[in-house]
C-alpha cells in the first residue's frame, strides 16, 4: 500500500494557558490517501477549522504529528515551509480573500508570484485556469465586479494554478446561493475524480458531506466519527492517481 499523503497523529492544539487554557484539539488521528475527497464536519467551536488549519500547515499542533508523505512537518520551517505550502496545496475560502480593484488575472496568478514563476508563464497557466473555470473572458475586470459564483470559481482558479496536490476548501459554498453552490461543488468534485487531487472540505452542510468518499465528524476537538457514507462496508478506498506524479516536499 502507498504512504497516505497525510498521517495525522495524536494531534492535540491548545490556546491559552492555566485557567484560561482551551483544547481545541484533544488527541486526533488519522490517514488520508491521496485522491480521497473527505470531508470534516462538527458545529461551531468543535475544532473542525483549527484541524484544518493544522493540516495545511497555517498552525502548528502544540503536541503529536502531522507527516506530509512521510516527511515529518515539524521539519519543515522558514523558507522550505512556504514553499510546501504554496507546492502542495489549494485553498478555497468561504470569504474569497480576492484583492477587490485588482483584476481576475492579477488575482489568480498571486501564488506564482509567491512561488517566482517568470511573468510570461503566470499569464499563461493563469488565463488557463480561468479557461478551465469559464472565466476567460473576465480575466481583467476588477475582482469586486464579479458576482459571488464568479468570485468562487476565480478562487479556485487561484487554487489550481500551481498544480496543488491537495485542495483545501473552507465552508466552499457558504456565501453562494444553492444552485450556484451546487455549481461550485460540481467543480471540486471533479478536480478530485478527474485530476487526482486530494480534496479536504470542512463543513456543517450535511449534503456536500456525503457528496465526499469519507467524513470525519469531530467533537469538542475529538474525532468522534471516520466513515464511508457511499461505501460502508469499505475499510479502504483506493486513490486516484492523476496527472501527479511522485511526492514531493519542497526542499
Amino acid at each position: 500500500m502507498p504512504s497516505p499523503i497525510i498521517s495525522v497523529s495524536d494531534v492535540r492544539k491548545s490556546y491559552g494557558r492555566g485557567q484560561n487554557r482551551f483544547d481545541a484539539l484533544r488527541g486526533v488521528s488519522f490517514d488520508i490517501a491521496e485522491g480521497e475527497s473527505v470531508a470534516i464536519i462538527g458545529k461551531s467551536g468543535s475544532g473542525k477549522s483549527t484541524l484544518m488549519h493544522t493540516l495545511a500547515l497555517l498552525d502548528a499542533p502544540t503536541s503529536g504529528t502531522i507527516a506530509l508523505e512521510g516527511v515529518d512537518t515539524r521539519t519543515l520551517t522558514g523558507g522550505r515551509l512556504n514553499r510546501t505550502r504554496n507546492r502542495t496545496f489549494g485553498f478555497v475560502f468561504q470569504q474569497f480573500f480576492l484583492t477587490a480593484n485588482a483584476s481576475v488575472l492579477e488575482n489568480v496568478i498571486l501564488p506564482m508570484k509567491i512561488a517566482g514563476v517568470g511573468r510570461a508563464e503566470r499569464k499563461r497557466r493563469g488565463m488557463a485556469a480561468l479557461e478551465q473555470l469559464d472565466l476567460a473572458d473576465k480575466a481583467k475586470n476588477k475582482a469586486v465586479n464579479l458576482s459571488g459564483g464568479q468570485k468562487q470559481r476565480a478562487v479556485i482558479a487561484r487554487a489550481l494554478v500551481n498544480n496543488p496536490r491537495i485542495i483545501f476548501a473552507d465552508e466552499p459554498t457558504g456565501n453562494l446561493d444553492s444552485n450556484t453552490g451546487a455549481i461550485v461543488e460540481d467543480i471540486l468534485f471533479g478536480l478530485n475524480r478527474e485530476n487526482g487531487i486530494t480534496l479536504i472540505i470542512v463543513t456543517h452542510d450535511e449534503d456536500l458531506a456525503a457528496r465526499c468518499d469519507r467524513r470525519l465528524v469531530i467533537r469538542d476537538g475529538v474525532l468522534v466519527e471516520d466513515s464511508r457514507p457511499n461505501d460502508p462496508d469499505a475499510s479502504t478506498t483506493s486513490a486516484p492517481h492523476g496527472r501527479h506524479g511522485s511526492p514531493e516536499v519542497a526542499a
